[in-house]
């Protein structure tokens, strides 16, 4: 696998990151379910709110785990469906749920996204960008951005500020920010599209931040 590799890395690819994905092993429709539970709305409402009015000929997730996010995707009728995911172990349950589903999931690090630039109408990242250190952040949303020729859809924990939050009795795993804000500091040319924010019922301490953004057409010449 190519690109570096962090602390943080280290721990999602080995054994820490195979029991998350066996605490995590549920069908996609007890995933949509869940997130209910959690925040009130099933993903597939926010998938349809966010992503039905686009033309996405191809949309790539960077890290997938067992794939309920593209199967939920598939199921609202989206096509040519690919994820890239640290955890080898995760990479090879996601192939058992995804084969002949026509949904392709490789192992892979957000850090060098093994695809051209521009190659994807959409790229979108589900609770992953909270597990990524501020200091490296950026070099994961080059990639991102790198990888998208049209869209950015993003679901992660929000805060106003840069916050460390103990995961697990682990620190140093997992943080909350405005993403959104980070992305539109960084790259000129994309513009916010939709927003949203859904605060968990139970746990009042997070809220999930739902943002599509777009980047701007390129028309060639000089300004």
């Amino acid at each position: 696998m190519r690109g570096k590799m962090t602390k943080q890395m280290e721990e999602w690819a080995g054994k820490f990151g195979e029991e998350y994905t066996e605490r995590n092993m549920m069908t996609a429709d007890e995933f949509d379910k869940l997130l209910r539970s959690r925040i009130g709305v099933y993903r597939t409402e926010q998938i349809d709110e966010f992503l039905s009015d686009l033309e996405l000929n191809n949309i790539l997730e960077v890290g997938s785990n067992i794939g309920n996010q593209l199967l939920l995707l598939q199921k609202r009728g989206f096509k040519n469906l690919y994820g890239i995911e640290l955890n080898r172990y995760a990479v090879e349950k996601s192939k058992e749920r995804t084969k002949g589903k026509g949904i392709d999931i490789i192992q892979g690090s957000a850090f060098d996204i093994p695809f051209k630039d521009a190659y994807f109408d959409l790229v979108f990242t589900s609770g992953v960008l909270i597990h990524i250190p501020p200091q490296d952040i950026n070099n994961v949303l080059d990639e991102i951005h790198r990888c998208s020729k049209k869209y950015i859809w993003g679901t992660e924990y929000f805060s106003e500020e840069y916050t460390q939050v103990n995961y697990r009795g682990h620190s140093e795993l997992l943080w909350k920010t405005n993403f959104a804000k980070l992305y539109l500091d960084s790259f000129p040319d994309l513009k916010l599209v939709k927003e949203k924010r859904y605060p968990y019922l139970e746990d009042k301490t997070l809220v999930d931040q739902v943002f599509l953004l777009k980047k701007n057409e390129i028309t060639g010449g000089y300004p």
